[in-house]
């Protein structure tokens, strides 16, 4: 399986001239004979989308979506998502014309200057769904950062895991370290979760936030094999041996136990504290 990680700056807004971008990068991938290309959370968009002065959110039945996969690969692409009577901050995977799935992330910050919860409201699922290449899952940028989350997808089958990210730095004083933060993440996700990771952060400025890159991939053993500059647009493309998650799997069975009844109730314990 090839994979390209399309790492891109965007448009704030201008849903066609991100469309065009994307197909841009679509066609190069082909080129290299890519099976799939990852683009970054909101590519589509954009993230500041509460200075936008119209509604742009798009379905994820727009032709749009269906024709970037007209070229060869797969897509996974970020988008506003117009739900009708909500809006979401979604990642659409599309093939042969065929939207096969869609997340809605689920775990929004509203913490500094991360707003989302004025602009999207949360998914309420996560799963892991079939390409034509492996089972796959997504984590839209802060799901990455709730620990069940990984657990949750590697147990419904997922071998990779695409993290698509709108990760910026330096917006606050005193700020943490995001790259650090997002170096020591992935490599626990990959380690524990024994499955690949396909990290694909956006670059460019947008306000106040300085988006890095850095995107990469890392195999079940937690070894980067792929990394995208720090700072600069780049299509990078890796190849990834899915069966070594099954090899991995086996040769340390950290999944194999995942005791659904005990978690089922010690969750059910703590709703009923009204922790949630």
């Amino acid at each position: 399986m090839r994979i390209a990680l399309a790492q891109l700056d965007c448009v704030l807004g201008d849903v066609q001239a991100n469309v065009d971008k994307a197909r841009s990068a679509v066609k190069e991938a082909a080129g290299r004979r890519a099976d799939v290309v990852i683009f970054p959370e909101l590519s589509l968009h954009g993230y500041a989308l509460g200075s936008v002065p119209g509604d742009e959110s798009i379905s994820t039945e727009d032709v749009r979506l269906a024709e970037l996969s007209g070229y060869g690969p797969d897509v996974l692409v970020g988008l506003y998502e117009d739900g009708r009577l909500r809006r979401y901050n979604a990642a659409s995977y599309v093939a042969s014309g065929t939207v096969l799935h869609t997340h809605r992330k689920l775990y929004l910050p509203n913490y500094l200057d991360w707003e989302e919860r004025k602009h999207f409201s949360p998914g309420h699922a996560l799963r892991a769904f079939p390409t034509p290449h492996a089972r796959a899952a997504t984590l839209i940028c802060n799901d990455a950062w709730q620990p069940v989350l990984p657990w949750l997808a590697a147990q419904d089958g997922a071998e990779i895991l695409f993290v698509p990210t709108n990760s910026a730095a330096g917006m606050a004083p005193g700020a943490i370290d995001t790259a650090v933060y997002w170096q020591d993440l992935l490599l626990n996700i990959a380690r524990l979760q024994q499955c690949w990771v396909v990290f694909v952060n956006r670059v460019g400025e947008e306000g106040k936030a300085s988006f890095w890159g850095g995107s990469r991939v890392l195999d079940p053993w937690g070894t980067v094999v792929a990394e995208a500059p720090r700072d600069a647009e780049a299509l990078t493309v890796v190849d990834v041996d899915v069966s070594a998650v099954r090899r991995r799997r086996r040769e340390m069975p950290l999944l194999e136990e995942p005791r659904f009844g005990l978690v089922s109730r010690e969750v059910g314990r703590l709703m009923q504290e009204g922790v949630d």
